[in-house]
């Protein structure tokens, strides 16, 4: 390894289960054998990681690919002039996402004239929101919304009956489904393919540090794979549990097989979907503040690195 390589990484996320790669990366010692040590932070909005990470104060950053996306084309939550230059550097997640609901909402007629909690209402996921209620006969101007955060505090918002509904990932979907809470759909019954979550970086990051970018893919990849094989399930299911205290016993299972299968969870390999970019692409061009249509997925991609790390394996 080059000596040249960056030893330490400093990684901010969102909460939720698809962060079990890179816990497993840390906890078996697979960012260590690269030479690295991982600082992970985990945060409580998309603007809050753009805003940090735009600061300089994080390098890797897990991320939703609208997220990229809309940052690039300058239609961002932050506040104008703030730019985090994130470019992805290999795929994460086909995330499903579940409209949690309170429990006297049972169909999306019984929405009207509620409030439903969103991360920000300018990102991919509340993109994903609108497009399910337009194919499902709800109107947008048919509920309010509102800006509250990643998935911890939506939900808790929505337990604590602020709002109406909210959209989750794992393990928050079946925390709610055990309190009696309501999962009015997902959007895996919509979209064939939908590009959730990615690994990107600053770009200047990404170019100054190639080897510490590809060191990191290198043990992050370790991580996918101890976690994806089933020998190791059963400590998988205990090193989540560890991480996130806030799982249930009860619904270990559930949140695993979302997280395992690669229609609601992890990508095995951690290879980009393109046919789930596009369809993100479509979403932003359809709700976003932008004029043309964007078609162009490469723009948003440096698979330099990763493609170096998985020819040399």
């Amino acid at each position: 390894m080059s000596v040249d390589v960056k030893t330490n990484v400093r990684v901010i996320a969102f909460p939720g289960a698809p962060n079990l790669p890179t816990f497993a990366a840390v906890e078996k010692g697979f960012f260590s054998e690269e030479d690295l040590t991982v600082e992970l932070a985990l945060t409580p909005s998309s603007v809050a990681q753009a805003e940090k990470t735009a600061a300089g104060e994080f390098d890797i950053v897990f991320t939703a690919f609208d997220n990229v996306v809309a940052y690039n084309e300058g239609q961002g939550a932050t506040a104008v002039g703030v730019n985090p230059d994130y470019v992805v550097l290999m795929g994460a997640t086909q995330l499903e996402l579940a409209i949690v609901t309170a429990p006297d909402v049972t169909d999306y007629s019984a929405l009207k004239g509620r409030s439903v909690a969103l991360d920000a209402l300018s990102t991919g996921f509340a993109f994903v929101l609108f497009e399910m209620m337009a194919r499902s006969g709800l109107k947008r101007d048919d509920v309010t919304f509102a800006a509250v955060g990643a998935t911890p505090q939506r939900w808790q918002a929505v337990k604590a009956g602020e709002h109406a509904a909210t959209l989750t990932i794992e393990p928050f979907t079946s925390i709610a489904k055990r309190s009696g809470f309501n999962v009015l759909d997902v959007s895996s019954n919509h979209f064939a393919s939908y590009q959730g979550g990615v690994v990107a970086a600053r770009r200047a990051f990404a170019r100054e540090n190639p080897e510490t970018v590809r060191a990191f893919i290198r043990g992050y990849l370790k991580g996918l794979a101890w976690t994806l094989d089933p020998a190791n399930r059963e400590a998988a299911e205990q090193l989540l549990q560890s991480r996130m205290t806030e799982i249930q016993p009860a619904a270990v299972a559930s949140v695993m097989n979302s997280l395992l299968s690669p229609r609601s969870g992890l990508t095995p390999g951690a290879k980009i979907l393109p046919e789930g970019m596009r369809q993100v692409l479509e979403l932003r061009s359809r709700y976003g503040t932008g004029q043309a249509p964007l078609t162009d997925t490469t723009k948003y991609l440096d698979l330099s690195h990763y493609e170096t790390v998985v020819a040399a394996k």
